[in-house]
């Protein structure tokens, strides 16, 4: 599913299966047709159905044209939250102990506490059916007013010492009337960082994840497949300077998605009827491990083919500014 804006100005929802994509009739939003469906007691799939789908529209082309926006958004930013986990893929442990090593007396590497971390996902962060496992990192990165659309810039703040990508899978919640979270469904993000300031200490993690995030441009409704093999890459003057694969799914993870949502919703605040969450999973792959340090107009494209059309946003730099004052009353 995704959320486009069509040649008359009007948002609309389509739906592709295969190569096809069509507008659901008489919708604006899916924010709005999820909604519809946990108040029905129903599907998404189920109230689109009963909506019919209408006219074939050029999903692709659309994309090229900046025409198809987040999938969802809530009417009031301050209720759609951007969080995510980290150290939850096997692969993720080595690029973030490389930015945090730590060294005794005698030289001698010492278990750094995201090595810890790491660790304690693998001894538990996979339990069976029902049951709890041990808590991933976890952490904050704003409201909807941090929300990116597809093709849009993430800007870096002015303050910032480095803007990179994440190439991550987000979940996409809705909490119902009664405080039940119901996923809408998975999607592609960028969890954009700054990983220079979180290199210099391990505890300015939250002040490095404060940043613009996009997601989208598609949103996969369904289960998430076990093992997603996609390509994250920056463009530079029409050209690529570094490509990479990611992986993810829960064939690469060391959590279990159920074990990752369950450690973000069991707090009652996040159990707000109806507000939005865009939960990130996590990642292995970056391309500040690879010495790259990226620049303004550079374009960041992550795709997968079980999410449809790549997320692609350019980098734009932010103007200096003039420290806070805070007045007194």
């Amino acid at each position: 599913m995704s959320q486009i804006i069509l040649a008359d100005g009007k948002s609309r929802v389509a739906v592709r299966e295969g190569g096809t994509a069509r507008l659901v009739n008489d919708a604006k939003s899916i924010y709005a047709l999820a909604l519809e469906a946990v108040r029905a007691g129903t599907t998404l799939a189920a109230i689109v159905a009963d909506r019919g789908l209408g006219e074939a529209v050029d999903i692709e082309a659309a994309g090229r044209a900046g025409q198809v926006l987040s999938p969802v958004r809530h009417p009031d930013p301050a209720h759609l939250h951007l969080t995510g986990t980290g150290l939850t893929h096997l692969g993720s442990a080595a690029t973030r102990d490389s930015m945090h090593k730590k060294l005794d007396a005698s030289g001698e590497e010492m278990l750094t506490d995201s090595m810890k971390m790491f660790r304690m996902g693998l001894e538990g962060g996979r339990p069976a059916r029902g049951q709890v496992g041990v808590q991933p990192e976890w952490f904050y990165k704003g409201n909807g007013n941090m929300v990116v659309d597809p093709g849009k810039p993430l800007v870096s703040p002015h303050f910032a010492l480095d803007a990179g990508e994440e190439p991550e899978i987000a979940g996409v919640y809705l909490v119902g009337d009664d405080g039940t979270p119901y996923r809408i469904g998975f999607t592609l993000a960028n969890e954009f960082s700054d990983h220079v300031t979180e290199r210099i200490n391990y505890l300015y993690l939250a002040h490095s994840k404060l940043r613009n995030a996009s997601f989208g441009p598609e949103i996969l409704v369904g289960e998430l497949p076990a093992d997603i093999k996609g390509a994250s890459r920056i463009i530079r003057a029409g050209k690529p300077i570094w490509e990479k694969p990611f992986l993810s799914g829960e064939a690469n993870m060391s959590h279990t998605i159920a074990n990752l949502e369950h450690h973000h919703f069991k707090y009652g605040v996040f159990r707000q009827p109806g507000d939005v969450h865009v939960h990130m999973f996590g990642t292995a792959t970056l391309s500040f491990a690879d010495g790259v340090k990226t620049e303004p107009g550079d374009v960041f494209e992550i795709e997968a083919a079980e999410f449809g059309l790549p997320l692609r946003n350019p980098l734009k730099q932010a103007r200096a500014a003039a420290p806070i004052a805070v007045r007194t009353l």
